[in-house]
């Protein structure tokens, strides 16, 4: 009687693993890569993430790479993610083309990969891609800062972010074409030139070297009197050098983020308007699309656009604007 009651605990407990090992296998596995872990577009996405996966029964993993442009560091995220069983794989793209074989390679093992706010070049490389529609922020703040200036000859400098990224072209393109200038359309990752544009300089999109940039531009043409850049730390960078040169009432500063610092920099004077963009929108969407194919197979395909819109402390006429008490309840970050 010892011996089968053993025996039934054995099988007992057996068949409790062998249950627990169908529920685990049964979770929907979801990887999520951001550019970088700190800065609180990410944050807020990976907050958006996880709150949809826990919502849809989904176990989510996270990683990054250590700053933007880690290329190897979000390629062996992937490969960390995958080996521990990820189905899905959303990521920010620090490197729109040498990302591309590590996404093919997942692709053809049957891993359904989703790009979130940053598209690869190609962006077929992917299945499906929940972005900003960077172009139209560029255009926005581009019409915006063309009417803050009211008819005077414009010196422009733009800040951009590095050489080649579809998100960083598309927004400076944006902007130019906003403004009036010739440029490139959305699909150009090949900046535009004019020769209102006095000054180009690439950030990264870091706040140091933001106004390091802006130092820069003002040392080589001092009329600078618009200036675009691609993000808010880099709009922030700038105004520090503007203020240091005694020039931060009378250049006009526009920029592309939405984040809760970002806006009440609007607030405060120091950036004129910005484009604001919903990183948990792209989330929520990534993540909802990922559930469903492992659930029922079914790919999601092409371009979502998940929604832009300006924010200003001061509207012009003819460019549609939210004012900063509406743009600080959509931000993201400390609020």
């Amino acid at each position: 009687m010892r011996a089968l009651h053993a025996l039934l605990l054995i099988a007992l407990a057996a068949s409790l693993a062998a249950g627990c090992a169908r529920e685990q296998s049964s979770q929907p596995i979801i990887g999520l890569i951001t550019k970088t872990e700190t800065n609180p577009f990410f944050v807020k996405m990976r907050e958006g993430a996880e709150a949809a996966a826990k919502a849809r029964g989904a176990r989510l993993l996270s990683g990054a790479g250590r700053n933007d442009g880690d290329n190897a560091g979000q390629v062996t995220a992937m490969e960390n993610m995958i080996a521990a069983g990820a189905r899905v794989i959303l990521i920010t793209v620090s490197d729109a083309k040498a990302i591309v074989p590590a996404i093919a390679k997942a692709r053809r093992d049957g891993i359904l990969v989703i790009a979130l706010d940053s598209p690869t070049d190609p962006v077929t490389a992917v299945d499906a891609l929940f972005a900003t529609d960077n172009y139209r922020a560029g255009t926005l703040i581009g019409q915006y800062a063309r009417a803050a200036l009211a008819g005077k000859p414009a010196r422009i400098a733009t800040l951009d972010l590095l050489p080649g990224h579809p998100v960083g072209a598309q927004r400076h393109n944006g902007f130019l074409a906003g403004f009036g200038l010739a440029a490139p359309d959305a699909g150009s990752t090949t900046l535009g030139t004019a020769q209102e544009v006095v000054c180009s300089v690439d950030t990264y999109g870091d706040q140091t070297r933001g106004q390091t940039a802006m130092e820069n531009c003002l040392q080589r043409d001092p009329g600078i009197n618009v200036v675009y850049t691609v993000n808010e730390p880099s709009a922030a960078g700038a105004h520090k050098a503007l203020v240091a040169a005694g020039r931060e009432k009378d250049v006009i500063v526009v920029s592309v983020d939405g984040g809760c610092q970002g806006v009440r920099d609007v607030g405060a004077g120091h950036i004129a308007a910005t484009a604001q963009q919903y990183p948990l929108r792209m989330a929520e969407l990534g993540v909802e699309a990922g559930v469903d194919f492992v659930k029922s197979g079914k790919k999601p395909s092409g371009y979502t656009d998940t929604g832009v819109a300006l924010v200003a402390a001061r509207p012009v006429s003819g460019v549609e604007s939210l004012g900063v008490d509406v743009g600080l309840q959509r931000c993201f970050g400390d609020r």
